[in-house]
């Protein structure tokens, strides 16, 4: 895991033209999303349409990536994070976040994008070829994690390779239980994988360029 500083980000949403600002807390961050090797050991399941240990898991639901959280939490004996189904959450299709448990989560968009930059203000961290495995770059297959150049705070792969769940709700009121998906994937064209792009699913769904990293909250 990597320490991610506080700081502040505004994210804008293309579809409403709406931009907000919001404060970071210092918070961890695993280098790369979790790998197929990572997601084998600790559920015991192989959900992914490519088969390679170093390449990131993909075909796994929102869903599926809190559950892997809270699996990974109790096998290091750390306090899950997430309560499914408890009152509170969206229906059968949600989780409750307990704010002080110890344990892995996944990062709320603005802490993604905040780390994205990496304190760069532009669309992305650096050139793309060099950060990301995209559609014009990316052979038509999803690759190793890492093999991209990382950005200034140790994080490979924030751009392209796999979209990654977040934990929040995109547009309740439109979108209902739909959460947010950031970073751009093997497949997309160039505009797809830029900091500011958000895009939403429901949280059951699973398709082969979609997968998650982890976080921790600050001070555990």
């Amino acid at each position: 895991m990597i320490g991610v500083p506080a700081g502040k980000v505004t994210l804008t949403d293309r579809r409403t033209q709406h931009s907000w600002t919001v404060d970071v807390a210092a918070h961890e961050l695993a280098p790369f999303p979790v790998t197929q090797e990572q997601y084998t050991r600790v559920t015991g399941e192989r959900p992914s349409s490519a088969t390679g240990e170093r390449l990131p898991v993909e075909g796994v639901s929102w869903l599926d990536a809190v559950r892997f959280c809270n699996a990974l939490s109790l096998r290091e004996g750390l306090s899950p994070a997430y309560r499914l189904g408890a009152e509170g959450a969206e229906g059968g299709e949600g989780a409750a976040w307990d704010t002080a448990a110890d344990g892995y989560r996944l990062p709320t968009e603005a802490e993604w994008e905040h780390a994205c930059r990496a304190g760069t203000t532009g669309a992305r961290y650096g050139p793309l070829d060099e950060i990301a495995w995209y559609g014009s770059n990316g052979s038509g297959r999803i690759h190793e994690v890492g093999g991209k150049q990382a950005n200034a705070w140790g994080l490979h792969d924030m751009l392209g390779n796999v979209w990654e769940w977040c934990w929040d709700l995109y547009d309740p009121e439109v979108y209902g239980a739909y959460r947010v998906l950031r970073g751009g994937g093997w497949f997309d064209e160039h505009w797809s994988c830029r900091a500011s792009v958000r895009r939403r699913s429901h949280p059951t769904f699973r398709i082969d360029d979609v997968g998650f990293r982890v976080a921790r909250s600050p001070g555990h």
